[in-house]
């Protein structure tokens, strides 16, 4: 989870709302992912989903079976529905989303009931680093010092 803050607060320097996700197989990292929206001028560049890409091109497959992502913050039910594609092992985040958290929060399409392909969800990691880095950068933002 380390890394994937680490990954966040390089999204955050180059002016992205701050969202890392990284994945894993075995143990190895495979593929990192930041926020990058505003720089490639893409809806869907959330972090989670520049990291299943990268790791889909680093594994030569768009399935990810037998991986896991780290991220900052529960993924919204966009990145949620590309998680379940991927055929994800297990997922595991840092702070819930209450507005648009997709897994746990606001709505439960990771694991949704009627979906075949479930996986393992762990939340709380380093919850208050990542949810401290986030809140920051928002209260930051509102103020105008950001």
């Amino acid at each position: 989870m380390q890394r994937a803050l680490d990954e966040a607060k390089a999204a955050q320097q180059a002016g992205e709302v701050p969202v890392g996700a990284v994945i894993v197989k075995n143990g190895e990292l495979v593929a990192t992912g930041q926020n990058r929206n505003l720089q490639d001028h893409d809806p869907s560049a959330h972090a989670e989903i520049v990291a299943l890409r990268a790791a889909g091109a680093h594994l030569g497959n768009h399935r990810l079976e037998g991986c896991e992502m780290y991220v900052i913050i529960e993924p919204c039910a966009m990145c949620a529905g590309a998680l379940v594609h991927a055929r994800l092992k297990a997922l595991i985040y840092g702070t819930g989303d209450p507005k648009a958290g997709a897994v746990d929060s606001a709505m439960n399409v990771l694991n949704h009931p009627r979906l075949n392909h479930k996986m393992e969800v762990v939340g709380g990691i380093l919850e208050a680093e990542c949810s401290e880095l986030l809140r920051g950068f928002f209260r930051a933002r509102r103020s105008g010092t950001e």
